[in-house]
């Protein structure tokens, strides 16, 4: 945590970009997806981007090190869906361990090289944790308000089970991103924290929700202050948004965090708005123009990309970021204890 706390303190660290964008530029077939061991795998795997980890290691290191390359302080391990409760949808559950320990080993791998190559930019990897395709707060059937499709506890099993893996894979950070529902998020917080206090282990944690539209908050229908609060009962090394929004839209969310959060804050938005296709055409030098607004306003300490972003949209916001200083951090305006 020492040397991690200390880059934040001293620099804006950045943060990749998409890991499903780069891989679309493979045209990975169903059979590059299975390679040899699950050539008879049951059901379709294309798609299911974190078992290329084991099948095409080569394509994800690649891709790392780009990012490394790039700019990047900080990778994300590509296991957005790797819990039982994802995998499920490929019958893959047995595979959650191999996993997260495999995506965790090859990005730890390139890191370490990266560093060794130039000790004063030291490079971290990020335990990447999705939010899962299930809600706790909500129903999935309109006709049953009251059903929920997965319960609190099998959240911490999944999500204790997928922090464990990417522990022992080398991590030195995990994060809960993408959070639509702030009480997925709450399970895997303490799903982490009994594994800090069984391990006796202090890894940062980062927390990063997604405000789904122009209403200004979560599916869960939470605002950018009710997620800051909802999550502020652990110690975080950041808090922040990610996906859904572009940079432009993000912003005034940012200037809450900015305000009331007492740990970093970080953004990683998409490449503008998806075009009538789904697809982001904002290039790096239109969206590091719109990031340097929160430059300006000293808003971040941590910066990168999601949705639709590359090596390209990291190295124009790496570039203006070197120019700033990182966010003040202070005591917030309110306090979330008891």
């Amino acid at each position: 945590m020492s040397k991690l706390e200390e880059q934040l303190q001293k620099n804006i660290l950045i943060l990749d970009g998409a890991m499903g964008t780069m891989l679309q530029d493979y045209k990975f077939s169903e059979e590059d997806f299975r390679g040899k061991r699950f050539g008879d795998w049951p059901v379709s795997v294309q798609g299911n981007n974190d078992l290329l980890s084991i099948t095409q290691p080569e394509a994800i290191a690649t891709i790392h090190r780009k990012y490394f390359e790039a700019g990047a302080d900080i990778v994300e391990t590509n296991t957005f869906s790797a819990t039982t409760i994802a995998m499920a949808d490929y019958k893959m559950e047995e595979l959650v361990d191999e996993l997260n320990y495999e995506s965790a080993r090859i990005a730890k791998e390139v890191a370490v090289k990266m560093t060794e190559e130039n000790p004063e930019k030291p490079r971290f990897v990020a335990g990447a944790i999705g939010p899962t395709n299930k809600t706790a707060s909500m129903s999935p059937d309109v006709n049953d308000p009251g059903f929920r499709a997965i319960s609190f506890e099998e959240l911490r099993v999944a999500y204790k089970q997928q922090a464990s893996a990417l522990i022992k894979g080398g991590v030195d950070i995990l994060l809960v991103e993408t959070v639509f529902d702030t009480l997925n998020a709450k399970a895997a917080l303490f799903a982490i924290d009994e594994l800090k206090e069984e391990l006796q282990l202090d890894i940062p944690i980062m927390v990063s929700g997604t405000i789904t539209d122009a209403s200004g908050r979560t599916l869960s229908g939470q605002t950018a202050e009710a997620f800051l609060i909802s999550v502020s009962h652990i110690p975080l090394l950041s808090v922040g948004f990610n996906c859904a929004l572009g940079a432009k839209q993000l912003t005034p969310h940012l200037e809450v965090l900015n305000r009331f959060a007492s740990c970093g804050v970080s953004a990683y938005p998409n490449a503008g708005l998806p075009n009538a296709f789904g697809e982001y055409d904002q290039d790096a030098e239109e969206m590091a123009r719109q990031i340097r607004e929160y430059l300006e306003k000293g808003l971040v300490n941590i910066l990168g990309g999601c949705c639709g972003t590359t090596p390209e949209h990291i190295s124009a916001i790496a570039e203006i970021a070197k120019d700033y200083s990182p966010r003040k951090i202070v005591k917030p305006e309110f306090s979330t204890a008891l």
